[in-house]
């Protein structure tokens, strides 16, 4: 089954939903981490074919209108001439195809839609990837900083434990932020920003100490 049948679940899924379900279980999300690199596997394979068949496409149709306007030149060289019935014959060659045009126009627009729909796919399984990598991260960081504070516990008895745990707390709302961090920036990637605009706004930002150091410069070339 080709991988774009399965377009309207893939953009429809959501997986925000999906993890509020499973409550952030371990196994789910790497079942779902799997899943997902499966589709993208799918989505690479079959991407290199459907770029083959949109320029074919293209190609046999930018092909097919050069020759009805060659026809339609050659018909209007015999008109000029006088010979009218060799311009019938040019014209009714450019009708038949025209009719090919049309078949030719729907086969390339199917194929810029298949086109367009993979890399969708392929956006949205990506960005899918990182919030599922950056959520399994942050929940075996919890893991591991539960065991540490269990180990803890047991060496350093109750009243240190309670302060090992106040340090624990901190400790988790840092990886919690540092997750939310990685959240936000899977979005970003959902929409790529203009790297280049943002660079030059940048650049182009004058701040106090650019000018102060500009005007000590200019003090020195007036002594």
């Amino acid at each position: 089954m080709s991988i774009l049948q399965r377009f309207k679940a893939i953009m429809s899924s959501n997986l925000h939903d999906l993890l509020d379900k499973t409550k952030n279980n371990e196994k789910t999300i790497d079942q779902y981490v799997r899943t997902i690199q499966l589709d993208l596997g799918k989505v690479k394979s079959e991407k290199a074919t459907m770029i083959a068949e949109e320029q074919r496409a293209k190609r046999a149709l930018d092909e097919c209108k050069a020759e009805m306007n060659k026809m339609e030149k050659y018909a209007m060289k015999s008109i000029e001439s006088g010979n009218e019935e060799n311009a019938r014959k040019f014209l009714e060659k450019k009708a038949v195809l025209g009719a090919n045009a049309s078949t030719l126009e729907v086969k390339y627009n199917e194929a810029t839609i298949n086109m367009d729909q993979m890399r969708q796919m392929h956006n949205k399984l990506i960005a899918d990837l990182r919030e599922l990598e950056a959520r399994g991260n942050m929940i075996k960081a919890k893991a591991s900083m539960t065991k540490i504070q269990e180990k803890m516990n047991e060496i350093n008895g109750p009243s240190i434990g309670n302060y090992s745990i106040s340090n624990f707390g901190k400790m988790e709302e840092e990886v919690d932020r540092a997750f939310e961090e990685a959240n936000a920036k899977a979005e970003l990637n959902k929409n790529p920003l203009d790297n280049i605009k943002d660079l030059s706004v940048k650049y182009d930002e004058c701040t106090v100490d650019d000018e102060l150091a500009a005007l000590k410069e200019q003090l020195k070339k007036n002594e």
